[in-house]
């Protein structure tokens, strides 16, 4: 009787290691872009680096983009990405202590123009909340 219980168990181990992944969580950003860093700011990510590309990928973030819209004469910038892995806090945590990451930010964040919302807590993208889905 033992067999069946052993195989049931490894059937069960076997199923939980195949569960889902959650399902995606969405995020969207703001900021603002610097008068007179625009062309740089596109001219990065239009080569955006491989190894930033292979560390957005690691950290679980798929379906990035960044927008451009301008508002009383100001540009600003709207990201969105959709976040697939389990742990968030953790994934941004690997990311922030990455060299290359760091290189990256280094060039990118000269050309933010932080809202107040991302200045209070020292950061240079201001969370947007979802208001509305829809699939």
């Amino acid at each position: 009787m033992q067999a069946p219980a052993v195989l049931s168990l490894a059937a069960a181990l076997l199923l939980a290691s195949c569960a889902a992944p959650p399902p995606p969580k969405r995020f969207g950003s703001v900021t603002g872009l610097k008068p007179g860093k625009e062309a740089y700011y596109r001219q990065l990510h239009a080569a955006a680096w491989p190894s930033i590309l292979a560390k957005i990928k690691d950290c679980n973030i798929r379906n990035y983009s960044i927008y451009r819209s301008e508002i009383d004469g100001k540009a600003y910038l709207f990201s969105y990405f959709e976040y697939v892995g389990r742990d968030f806090a953790a994934d941004m945590k690997k990311m922030a202590a990455d060299p290359e990451t760091q290189r990256w930010w280094k060039e990118t964040d000269p050309c933010q123009l932080p809202l107040p919302a991302a200045r209070k807590k020292h950061g240079i993208w201001a969370e947007a909340e979802e208001v509305f889905h829809t699939e």
